[in-house]
């Protein structure tokens, strides 16, 4: 039986960005509720392991719009989840340019494609990058964006024409903003996804290095329970922005707390100084997202974090599910 009730079998799924940490949890949760689903790419940091081979996968990238126009055509999707994006916050800062050119080019391409076949899009926007500093926190919908970073301002600009999209041409599409996601597939190497950094320098005996002080709070919400809120928001069937979160903040001394837990070392950690620009609190209001969609988080940080550093510690095998 699907973990997802009330999904009808034969409903056409599309996921750009599908090969991505998020973006294969996401391909997933639909294949499980019943779905057909199809998985663009374009493989600059995707990895066709992480797919289940159910999905049909196809290489393409969403800044090429004859491409994806041909891709979306021939899946005919109902619904398309959009996750392809430049998620590098300091390269955003170096290549404004670039970020927007995937970020918001690609979604404006992507919104175009979904409105030659009738398919309705839900895009995965950011939370805390979105908002900024100097906003109230827990942070609501009703916010004004203050983005601190050309990332998030692209997203937010994305956002935007998703808007306007709606009212322009009578769409239905929608907006869940994420907050720091963790989990399985996030790679313990890479420059985003602190916990995932620090299980793997817990693994390997390595010393974590703390920006700051360690008390900077975020909203860790991990990536099962971010794959169950798209399969929510699709089931809603509505247009709407939701944050997408626990809810909690939790610093950053916490989490190495949970990853000592689960990994039986005592993490001493460097204390290096706070980078300029890096925002201290970021906690979202998911009160929304509860009542509308129905969906809350229901993995623990203390939970989460031991499952990560479980498939770090494995090895990090690209198939291992949230």
């Amino acid at each position: 039986m699907s973990m997802f009730p009330g999904f009808s079998d034969g409903t056409r799924l599309l996921v750009t960005g599908g090969a991505g940490f998020i973006g294969s949890h996401v391909a997933d949760a639909f294949l499980e509720a019943g779905a057909e689903v199809t998985v663009l790419d374009d493989l600059t940091t995707g990895d066709p392991e992480r797919l289940d081979p159910r999905a049909i996968s196809r290489r393409v990238d969403v800044t090429d719009a004859a491409a994806l126009n041909e891709a979306v055509r021939s899946a005919r999707p109902d619904v398309i989840c959009h996750l392809a994006a430049q998620i590098d916050v300091r390269v955003s800062v170096a290549t404004p340019a670039v970020d927007a050119r995937v970020n918001v080019e690609g979604t404006i391409n992507v919104l175009e494609a979904a409105r030659a076949v009738g398919a309705r899009v839900v895009f995965a926007s950011t939370g805390g990058a979105l908002y900024g500093e100097g906003v109230p926190v827990p942070t609501n919908e009703d916010t004004l964006p203050r983005p601190g970073a050309p990332y998030g301002t692209a997203k937010y600009c994305a956002e935007q024409y998703i808007g306007l999209f709606n009212r322009l041409h009578g769409t239905e599409h929608s907006v869940l903003r994420l907050g720091n996601v963790y989990g399985p597939r996030q790679s313990p190497g890479g420059e985003a996804g602190v916990i995932a950094i620090y299980c793997g320098l817990a693994s390997e005996g390595g010393v974590p290095t703390v920006f700051g002080d360690g008390s900077q709070t975020r909203d860790y919400v991990y990536v099962g329970d971010v794959a169950a809120a798209f399969v929510a928001a699709v089931r809603h069937r509505r247009p709407g922005v939701w944050n997408i979160g626990t809810g909690r903040g939790s610093t950053v001394v916490e989490v190495l707390d949970h990853i000592a837990a689960a990994s039986g070392r005592d993490l001493r950690p460097h204390f290096a100084p706070r980078r300029p620009g890096e925002i201290q609190h970021s906690t979202l209001d998911v009160t929304r997202a509860e009542a509308d969609l129905g969906w809350t988080a229901s993995v623990p940080l203390e939970k989460g974090v031991a499952a990560t550093y479980g498939w770090v510690h494995s090895g990090s095998p690209v198939r291992q599910r949230a």
